[in-house]
């Protein structure tokens, strides 16, 4: 069932220090994506909204903007980012997978443009009871939509040591995944349950740095790997984009565009590999032969861009 987010939810206590929202290769999405005057335009993972302002400006009052997300807490952060410039837009409490359903409900065949803008928000990260982030103290959850599903500590509990493996490789490529997925068994043996993100992290800092001198592989900590695949298992992320990037082509207009924005190797080859099926099948052009990615100069700025990649595609 579509939640839609209506009008009168109003976001309570929202601190824009606490969630800073800096939106990711902006100036690049727009080039692509191109909205014009009284276009009908997709934010399938609408965030904090920044994308979508500047869509929203282009668009004008004859347009509309349509924002998904799963996570019920940030869309209501997104209507407050967008509501102050008057443009139309409807808010959907749902998987982009599940675009097709919006439509018909909006009595919309197809859009002039579609925004994948993958990964976790920067309000998602920065609060801490979300349990995202390794870096606060907080329960073990990372569901984008906290109203169902299993949450990372249910799954810990779950999954066995060879399961374990599979998903921190598959998902994280962490080369440490046999010493953390002993770690964690051992920890379930001695009947201490994994429960909170530092709890975690700290399992992991204990497997893999054994000198336990390094706590950061580089540029990152040695848990990011970890925490992410745990993320994309909770989530079901992969099989959902999978799938939407199938449809795609199917919601868009002659002369439309899809950009993807992505910031797992998983996502960015999920989205090379659907834009070169619908190219070869002449549903698609590529407008990217190779990913684009963030600017030196916009790395320094928001750290957070630095493992970004953006594809774009035209359905022709």
């Amino acid at each position: 069932m579509l939640l839609k987010d209506k009008d009168a939810v109003q976001s309570e206590c929202f601190d824009e220090e606490q969630a800073p929202h800096i939106p990711v290769m902006l100036e690049e999405v727009m080039s692509f994506l191109k909205p014009g005057k009284g276009d009908i335009i997709v934010d399938t993972t609408i965030g904090a909204g920044g994308h979508s302002r500047e869509i929203l400006k282009c668009i004008g009052s004859d347009g509309l903007l349509i924002g998904i997300d799963k996570d019920a807490d940030i869309l209501k952060i997104a209507r407050q980012h967008l509501s102050d410039i008057g443009n139309p837009f409807r808010l959907y409490h749902a998987d982009y997978a599940d675009l097709g359903y919006i439509l018909e409900e909006l009595k919309i065949e197809k859009v002039k443009g579609i925004l994948l803008d993958l990964g976790v928000s920067s309000y998602q990260l920065d609060v801490g009871e979300r349990g995202f982030s390794f870096r606060k103290e907080a329960p073990l959850d990372m569901r984008m939509d906290q109203s169902r599903g299993v949450t990372a500590s249910e799954l810990l509990r779950r999954l066995s040591e060879k399961e374990m493996i599979e998903i921190f490789w598959r998902y994280g490529e962490e080369r440490g995944s046999r010493r953390i997925a002993k770690a964690i068994i051992k920890e379930r043996r001695a009947n201490r349950p994994i429960e909170t993100t530092t709890q975690l992290a700290k399992i992991i800092e204990k497997a893999v740095c054994t000198s336990g001198k390094y706590q950061q592989r580089g540029r990152i900590h040695v848990a990011t790997k970890v925490f992410q695949a745990l993320r994309i298992v909770v989530n079901d992320e992969l099989k959902s984009l999978e799938f939407f990037l199938n449809h795609v082509h199917g919601f868009l207009e002659i002369g439309s565009r899809v950009v993807a924005l992505s910031f797992h190797s998983l996502e960015d080859r999920l989205a090379k590999n659907a834009f070169r099926k619908g190219d070869s099948s002449s549903t698609l052009k590529i407008l990217t032969k190779k990913p684009l990615l963030p600017s030196d100069t916009e790395i320094s700025e928001n750290a957070r861009s630095r493992s970004a990649k953006l594809r774009a595609a035209e359905r022709i």
